[in-house]
């Protein structure tokens, strides 16, 4: 950081301000409208015929509260170190851009079932939206050169895509396991095959996730945590599609992990994702 200009460290400790105030008096209301539309409109798909739909209910009213929460602390946090990274602190740079990643991610896993029961504007994505504009600004404002800084953006945008999907996959298992036929029993393979893709899901996604910070300052270890994650999902995500059918969301989690891997094992691409790194292979 101390590399970078002192007029972009300034710019960059203003959106940590602001973005920050945003995730802890803006967006807590947005989630809560988005909740509230939600649950009202997927009673009503359930009153009207559609009875497996019921475990959602129990299912977003926990997990927008809970990342409403995450967001908050998340913005907090970015108010609390702006000053450091207006000074140049080097450890502000990847704490901010995870800080960044959370409205990113838990506002497009809200966006989904918000398109899928409310008609009209999306308002989740005003969170995803929030939380992009500091996770792209602070990659370009970073001093790097250009091919690095286009290349990191392509690496964390595919990887904060993958976890919002990952993330999404293991909720709507856990939807679809709360109604399964003969509960608690499994009817067949196809069935439990539901907890098995939906939880490596979501173990996954925390390599995924702790990748964001690593690579975004070009450390070998976030290298491998994208690698090793994206590869898991691709290796139950593949299977699974060919075994269920009825929908292409593993397809788009395998895709979204492809792209990951585009980014961290073409040749081109990982010397500029480790520009900073200075351990040998």
């Amino acid at each position: 950081m101390q590399e970078t200009p002192q007029k972009n460290r300034t710019v960059m400790a203003i959106i940590a301000v602001v973005i920050g105030l945003l995730m802890t008096y803006l967006i807590p209301f947005l989630i809560q409208t988005s909740l509230e539309r939600v649950l009202v409109n997927l009673m009503a798909h359930i009153e009207a015929g559609h009875p497996t739909f019921t475990s959602g209910l129990k299912l977003f009213d926990f997990f927008y509260p809970v990342w409403r929460a995450v967001i908050f602390v998340a913005g907090a946090t970015l108010i609390v170190i702006s000053g450091q990274i207006r000074k140049g602190a080097e450890w502000t740079y990847p704490l901010a851009i995870a800080l960044f990643a959370l409205p990113s991610i838990g506002g497009m896993f809200m966006f989904l079932p918000y398109v899928s029961f409310v008609d009209g504007f999306p308002l989740p994505m005003t969170i995803s939206w929030i939380g992009l504009t500091g996770y792209f600004s602070y990659i370009f404002l970073r001093k790097a050169e250009r091919s690095v800084k286009w290349t990191r953006f392509g690496a964390l945008t595919f990887l904060g895509m993958l976890c919002t999907h990952g993330f999404t996959i293991g909720v709507g298992a856990q939807r679809t396991m709360w109604t399964r036929p003969g509960l608690p029993l499994y009817p067949d393979f196809t069935w439990w095959l539901f907890n098995w893709v939906g939880e490596v899901n979501w173990v996954a996604i925390i390599l995924v996730f702790a990748a964001i910070p690593l690579l975004a300052v070009g450390k070998r270890k976030g290298w491998w945590f994208a690698v090793t994650g994206a590869i898991a999902i691709l290796m139950i995500n593949i299977p699974t599609q060919f075994i269920r059918t009825k929908t292409l969301d593993y397809l788009y989690g395998s895709i979204l992990a492809a792209g990951v891997l585009i980014f961290t094992l073409v040749p081109y691409f990982k010397k500029r994702l480790l520009a900073e790194e200075s351990t040998p292979e």
